[in-house]
């Protein structure tokens, strides 16, 4: 029998200290062909933009987006509303984006969602959310599309599928798993400030009102110069921060399992219109470098890194149609305009092709065509045909360039141009830095989040295979002595196990 460890070979873990093993099979795509590596996508370079090229991630991504008919994969329960963003604050130093001048007024909509569970599911369940906008801009729709969390669990998208399929239902019984889940984050470190963040009160809001949101990833801010700088979104609520215990989300389930939608819904009908400042956290690029970690690495906030205002959201009027609005709005982070682009973020890199794949597989290709989606500024392109085409495109000339019908190109709207160095390689991001962030944010907590954090991860801990629960324990206990010991106990894990894997470890 093939020994199988949870770690590669180069990987601190002390050796004895684990004992699961397997029967090994070879890794393969769809082709039958072995894959070589499925924990990193390729880049150029090290800290290079992801490569088309990488079979494995696209095969990976496109099958991932097609796995349900026609519920969304992830993010299914929503609930959207409309209004618009007011600018307060000017970023036009920044970015030529419209969007962010001085004064501008944008109507917008905003999808709210949970992430994992079913589109009928009780919203007092655990679980990150969505806070998706859509903003109807002046050069065009740009969708921020982010969660209530300012981190996410993965760094690289290749293994964003994997990720998602240990969160659903085991396919055997269809019923929940913790097992599955820890089995996977096992063997992934850098989740361990996010786990932290699901496994808080935070993952049980109280209300849509009542959370930030946040981009997750560093995006690049482009200026009439084609100056560089990355930024980071956040959305602070004006409303206050306010979650559920575990003792309420049983009181609350008991009586009402869409009390997220019923708030929101309730308050803007009665025309108490939530609010949201918008600020933005900025780098230049050579401050990349400067961190102990990689700031580009979408498990890590930046801290000591100050926020900057640019304007305010409200939340004004409710769709007429659920349907119509909220459940065919399609949300991409390739919807974007000149003035803002991907930064290479690897997570982000590979979202920019699957959520805007997703769409075109979940509503067609012409989804954009849809009131919800459609741009207040005229679209005009070659494209033609396809299912549900509700255009009114009479010319003969659906190709370019034309001098019969020109349409220009606009240099403005270029991409900016980023230097590459290196070969393409397929390597993990070098400074990774896994635990500090997450000690950090378990000592920001009160005393009762403390104790309620801890009892919520222990609990659904304590129920997974005896190696995946030391390790994270281990993980937990790396980020903060208090932390690991106390979510250890609850978990019924052996400490000086937990300890002794710690010890193994490197942040």
């Amino acid at each position: 029998m093939t020994r199988l460890t949870l770690f590669p070979a180069s990987s601190l873990f002390c050796a004895g200290l684990l004992s699961f093993s397997a029967q090994a099979d070879t890794l393969t795509r769809d082709n039958g062909a072995a894959v070589g590596d499925n924990q990193n996508s390729q880049t150029a370079g090290a800290t290079g933009p992801v490569l088309l090229q990488d079979v494995q991630l696209l095969q990976k991504l496109q099958r991932f987006d097609r796995e349900r008919i026609p519920e969304r994969v992830v993010h299914a329960r929503g609930t959207g509303a409309h209004g618009q963003f007011t600018v307060t604050d000017t970023l036009s130093d920044l970015s030529k984006a419209k969007v962010f001048a001085a004064g501008e007024v944008t109507p917008v909509f905003v999808r709210f969602s949970s992430v994992v569970h079913g589109n009928h599911s009780p919203e007092t369940l655990r679980d990150p959310h969505g806070f998706a906008t859509k903003f109807y801009t002046a050069d065009g729709n740009w969708d921020l599309v982010g969660n209530n969390f300012p981190t996410f669990f993965i760094r690289d998208a290749i293994k964003f599928p994997d990720m998602v399929h240990a969160f659903k239902p085991d396919p055997r019984t269809n019923l929940d798993d913790d097992a599955r889940r820890f089995d996977f984050f096992s063997h992934v470190p850098e989740a361990t400030r996010t786990l932290t963040e699901l496994y808080s009160n935070s993952g049980t809001p109280a209300s849509y009102r009542q959370m930030d949101g946040n981009g997750v990833h560093a995006y690049k801010l482009v200026d009439a110069d084609g100056d560089i700088h990355y930024v980071k979104f956040h959305w602070k609520t004006l409303q206050g921060i306010n979650n559920l215990d575990p003792k309420q989300v049983e009181k609350v389930q008991g009586k009402d399992y869409s009390h997220l939608s019923n708030d929101l819904v309730a308050h803007i009908n009665k025309g108490d219109f939530p609010k949201w400042d918008l600020y933005v956290q900025v780098l230049k690029p050579e401050q990349l470098s400067t961190f102990a970690f990689d700031p580009l690495d979408a498990t890590k906030i930046w801290p000591d890194v100050p926020e900057r205002k640019v304007g305010q959201m409200v939340l004004n009027r409710n769709p007429a149609n659920v349907f119509q609005e909220t459940e065919q709005a399609a949300l991409a982070p390739a919807n974007l305009v000149p003035g803002i682009e991907p930064s290479e973020d690897r997570l982000l890199q590979g979202r920019v092709f699957s959520y805007a794949d997703t769409q075109l597989y979940r509503l067609g290709v012409n989804a954009m065509q849809l009131p919800i989606n459609r741009p207040r500024v005229k679209v005009s392109n070659g494209n033609q045909d396809g299912a549900m085409n509700s255009g009114n495109t009479t010319s003969g000339v659906n190709y370019q360039p034309s001098r019969l019908q020109p349409r220009e190109e606009m240099a403005s709207a270029r991409y900016s141009s980023s230097p590459v160095t290196g070969s393409t390689e397929q390597k993990k991001i070098q400074r990774e830095q896994n635990f500090k962030q997450a000690g950090d944010l378990y000592r920001s907590f009160s005393k009762k989040e403390r104790a309620d954090l801890i009892d919520s991860f222990g609990g659904s801990l304590a129920t997974t295979d005896d190696d995946s629960k030391h390790i994270i324990l281990s993980f937990l206990y790396k980020a903060d002595p208090e932390y690991g010991t106390g979510v250890a106990k609850v978990a019924k894990g052996d400490l000086s196990r937990v300890k002794a894997l710690a010890e193994t470890l490197v942040d």
